[in-house]
């Protein structure tokens, strides 16, 4: 593992601990060029899908991309990191329980906005707004008449 402060590879682990779930390993390590502690984190990697693009390309899935769109959303709303790395948990399993070789992006991005509806409604229209590229101010007002219709 290269240390991010100085490039040098000879480290050692100071501690590990699983996760809550039993998924994921973290491990602290110490550089022993430069001495900077930095924390590691370890998964099984399980077969993802591609996922195919409104344009057609296909990119192998990336964890990290779906929750940076899930951190955008949230941002400044009060939804906690677990919480949308939680939902990331979802998407990812859900898509590994398909089974397919490929995902539309679209299907991706109804599941989030499904799970994120039920979290924090403005961050749902704010990845809505975004995920379903809307056009114009009325078409944002539509999906939020909708919200407020189901509230009452």
């Amino acid at each position: 593992m290269k240390c991010p402060a100085c490039t040098s590879i000879d480290n050692k682990v100071i501690d590990s601990r699983l996760s809550k779930d039993n998924t994921i390993i973290r491990r602290r390590r110490e550089c022993e060029g430069c001495a900077k502690r930095f924390t590691t984190y370890e998964r099984i990697e399980e077969f993802l899908p591609l996922v195919v693009k409104k344009d057609g390309r296909r990119e192998t899935f990336d964890r990290a991309k779906v929750l940076a769109g899930v951190q955008r959303a949230c941002e400044k709303r009060p939804v906690s990191l677990e919480t949308m790395e939680g939902l990331v948990d979802q998407i990812e399993r859900t898509v590994q329980e398909k089974g397919e070789r490929e995902i539309a992006a679209q299907v991706i991005g109804a599941l989030l906005m499904k799970l994120l509806k039920d979290v924090d409604q403005v961050a749902y229209v704010r990845f809505a707004s975004v995920y379903r590229s809307f056009k114009d101010v009325s078409e944002f007002m539509n999906e939020l008449r909708g919200l407020l219709d189901k509230e009452r």
